[in-house]
């Protein structure tokens, strides 16, 4: 099985890949991790802020990982910004029934009312270099447009609304 996790920036989604691997042995990706290594080794142009040309660049790399994780019966776990939100595209159906997709995305009330854990939280698992563009007008904006994407594309979404409880079972 291949779980997926999406969503905006500090919404827990490496978190949510930890804890997944420690309960059920399944390692992850960060295509946090894979972008960074591309654009440090120089093997593209793009920076850290290219999103869109990111979610291009990388998304078909991470496509065929998964198809070939499926194909050796092997689970993984992958998690980033740059999973798009018509994943399902270029994999046939054998491929989609190995498939978990979740996107996790914050409301407004729960950032407005949590923003001090949220920034508190943001390194839990990684650390962040320069965390100073997460206010709690981006996570308004990004969440708001994950929440919209995630709706247009009827893709299964997490909300984290009133507290932060999010646990998948696989």
């Amino acid at each position: 099985m291949v779980v997926l996790i999406a969503g905006a920036s500090h919404v827990g989604k490496t978190a949510l890949a930890q804890k997944l691997l420690e309960k059920y042995q399944y390692p992850y990706l960060s295509v946090d991790h894979l972008k960074m290594g591309l654009i440090r080794s120089g093997n593209t142009e793009l920076t850290p802020t290219d999103d869109e040309k990111l979610t291009a660049y990388l998304w078909p790399i991470v496509r065929e990982m998964i198809k070939t994780a499926i194909e050796n019966n092997q689970n993984l776990i992958v998690e980033g910004c740059y999973i798009p939100f018509d994943w399902q595209q270029g994999l046939e159906e054998k491929y989609l029934e190995q498939i978990r997709y979740y996107c996790l995305v914050m409301g407004e009330s729960y950032i407005r009312d949590h923003f001090a854990d949220i920034k508190k939280y943001a390194n839990i698992i990684e650390n962040r270099l320069d965390d100073e563009d997460c206010t709690v007008e981006t996570l308004l904006k990004d969440n708001a447009e994950v929440l919209r994407l995630a709706r247009l594309h009827r893709v299964n979404y997490i909300l984290i609304d009133d507290r932060y409880e999010v646990d998948v079972e696989l």
